[in-house]
């Protein structure tokens, strides 16, 4: 009976550990090495120079959470929150268009923000208007398709924001998203050392427990985060090297509402920055796509491309990731259809 106990403890961790999202990256990574190997090395380039990119994010984010752990801080973060959701929300969609990150650059900060407590709708309004739109974006889309374009979509990232964070407010008025973290939590609540005090203490590495939270939380937030950013940017750089973005585009053109409604569907899981998108669909809009479509198709490709969806679903519960996108693909058709009306 012990041997069948331990065989079946031993298959558990195996397939466990098959599971697990490094996994999922060195399969997919030696199928192309395989099928393609060419085209590897750019394959692998492209995901580690993401990830470098992305590192100083992810390093911030984490030293910051394991930070406000050790001093007993977020007490005072929680506080800030309270009975102000709806200015948050406010102050949440407007800054969000400030934040230079991408829809995988801004998961890190959403981790922090929600496992420390802040209220879901102030943190879903921050998450669907950061992606969209940055100072450097807005330049680039100026100069691409023009200030009207621009000026349009950083009015849909802070529009889409606020209808994202009232929205997600009035759902929960009817008891949903109650907990919406699914693994992602301070190791403190998964059984580690928990500093109990109301009153923050910023020199944390005076005292032992106290430091002991901080390196707990700074390994288990930030291998997390680099496992699963790693996956995202691995399905990434497999789009960008197998799936052009142009003929995703191409499909999307004519008038009406019915290719809006089809570009933000095309979009949602195409790669297309920030960056990459305003000088392709440029090139589009003078092949016939219409101003709304291309609209729909750059907010959708933005929220929920197949990286970004990749690490929301590791981040929260099936509830919220599905909620996620479809306020995201609601909001790029009403951001589209409205830019066509205008």
């Amino acid at each position: 009976m012990a041997d069948i106990a331990q065989s079946t403890s031993a298959r558990r961790d195996w397939t466990g550990w098959v599971k697990t999202p490094w996994t999922v990256s060195v399969v997919l990574l030696i199928a192309v090495a395989v099928l393609d190997p060419g085209n590897v090395r750019e394959v692998v380039g492209f995901a580690l120079a993401a990830l470098a990119h992305t590192a100083r994010y992810i390093l911030f984010a984490v030293l910051l959470l394991a930070y406000l752990k050790a001093t007993g801080a977020e007490v005072l973060v929680a506080r800030a929150f309270e009975g102000r959701e709806t200015r948050m929300i406010l102050l949440a969609a407007l800054f969000g268009g400030l934040a230079p990150f991408c829809s995988c650059e801004v998961i890190p900060f959403i981790a922090g923000l929600l496992a420390l407590g802040a209220p879901l709708s102030a943190v879903m309004a921050f998450w669907l208007s950061s992606p969209l739109i940055d100072p450097p974006t807005l330049l680039i889309t100026a100069g691409a398709l023009g200030w009207p374009f621009a000026i349009g979509k950083a009015v849909a990232a802070v529009g889409l924001g606020l209808f994202g964070g009232f929205a997600i407010r009035a759902l929960k008025g009817h008891g949903a998203f109650a907990a919406p973290l699914k693994v992602y939590k301070p190791s403190g609540c998964c059984g580690g050392t928990k500093v109990e005090d109301p009153k923050p203490h910023w020199a944390f590495w005076q005292e032992e427990p106290r430091r002991a939270v901080f390196k707990a939380e700074f390994v288990s937030n930030g291998l997390f985060l680099l496992k699963w950013l790693a996956l995202a940017y691995v399905l990434e750089a497999l789009l960008v090297n197998y799936v052009p973005a142009d003929l995703i585009a191409q499909a999307v053109g004519g008038e009406g509402v019915v290719p809006i409604a089809v570009a933000a569907l095309v979009g949602m899981p195409a790669y297309l920055n920030s960056y990459v998108a305003p000088p392709l669909l440029a090139g589009l809009m003078e092949q016939g796509m219409s101003a709304g479509a291309a609209m729909a198709f750059m907010v959708a490709g933005a929220i929920s491309s197949i990286p970004a969806m990749a690490a929301v679903w590791s981040l929260v519960k099936p509830q919220v990731f599905f909620t996620y996108l479809g306020l995201g693909i609601a909001g790029a058709i009403v951001s589209g259809i409205l830019f066509q009306m205008v």
